[in-house]
């Protein structure tokens, strides 16, 4: 890859097979590793492996994160995997190779999946760190390799590294922030204003244990549903309404109100040490399988997705 002439980095690596991946991740790697750079590979756990044969012995040196896992809801990788590994390195370059979106993904996870990609461009704006996103060209959707243009300002494609025409993150962001659907009409609900906020979280993890939610899954469910609801008291108008449905072996809860989300990182900035408030959110993504989210000068709905 090219030498860039700004701070961060960002291509998206298109691969028609293991050879064109490894050719197109492993010498970015040794390149690294060559000159002290500290080195991250984020991706699925196939992926993972082919990579870590690859480099034989000098894979000690490189952090491997299982993406099945750790990304497994795109709202948490800016924090929990990116940050928190650039982070940790403060000084000189640093090198990640992420693969948040592959074969597999389901059409519910897709709009977090291609905003998490936007918004890794404001999140490391102005940071020296290149973050290169593999992309399968054979077995991801036409549209999805669209995407990736519009996300990343630059795409390496047969070897070939060329600027996208397309590059707009802020369009890529606003164009999956659509209407969710609503709850479906056997969707348990309960409205809520400050009074009846412990009526609220009550209601909703008694209707999670009834669908079959328990144990620490069941715990994790309270304490995303503490936090949306008190958001929705404090900063969505002072009430809102929550909803706890079964879909696809999931249970899955959403929370509304009046509130308007202006920040399109909200709750994927990891806190800052002395930070009072502002986690809410980003412990959603925490706890959670999947977060989607929209918002506009009508309201905020904010839906979480937990497997048991």
């Amino acid at each position: 890859m090219t030498q860039a002439t700004e701070p961060f980095v960002h291509p998206a690596l298109f691969y028609r097979s293991s050879e064109e991946y490894l050719a197109g991740t492993v010498p970015f790697i040794q390149k690294g590793l060559a000159v002290g750079e500290p080195v991250a590979v984020a991706v699925p756990r196939g992926n993972l492996e082919l990579i870590r044969a690859e480099l034989e012995g000098s894979a000690e040196a490189v952090k491997f994160i299982d993406m099945n896992e750790a990304g497994r809801n795109p709202g948490r990788i800016i924090p929990k995997v990116l940050r928190a590994f650039a982070d940790t390195h403060p000084t000189g370059r640093v090198r990640i190779i992420g693969e948040p979106i592959w074969p597999g993904r389901t059409e519910a996870e897709y709009p977090a999946c291609v905003q998490h990609e936007a918004l890794i461009n404001t999140a490391f704006h102005g940071r020296n760190v290149t973050i290169v996103c593999p992309y399968d060209a054979v077995r991801l959707d036409a549209a999805v390799l669209a995407d990736a243009y519009t996300t990343h300002p630059v795409v390496v494609d047969e070897g070939r590294e060329e600027p996208s025409d397309t590059y707009d993150p802020d369009r890529a962001v606003a164009a999956h922030n659509q209407p969710l659907a609503r709850p479906p009409g056997a969707a348990a609900t309960f409205d809520f204003e400050a009074e009846r906020l412990p009526d609220a979280r009550d209601f909703a993890v008694a209707r999670a244990r009834h669908l079959g939610l328990a144990g620490e899954r069941l715990d994790d469910f309270a304490l995303a549903v503490a936090e949306l609801t008190t958001n929705s008291v404090v900063h969505g108008g002072g009430s809102g309404a929550v909803w706890v449905w079964e879909e696809g072996g999931q249970i899955l809860c959403e929370v509304r109100d009046a509130g308007h989300l202006s920040d399109p990182l909200a709750g994927r900035r990891p806190p800052q040490r002395d930070q009072l408030g502002g986690r809410g959110l980003l412990m959603v993504n925490y706890l959670t399988d999947l977060v989607r989210v929209h918002t506009g000068p009508d309201g905020t709905a904010i839906r979480f997705h937990l497997g048991s």
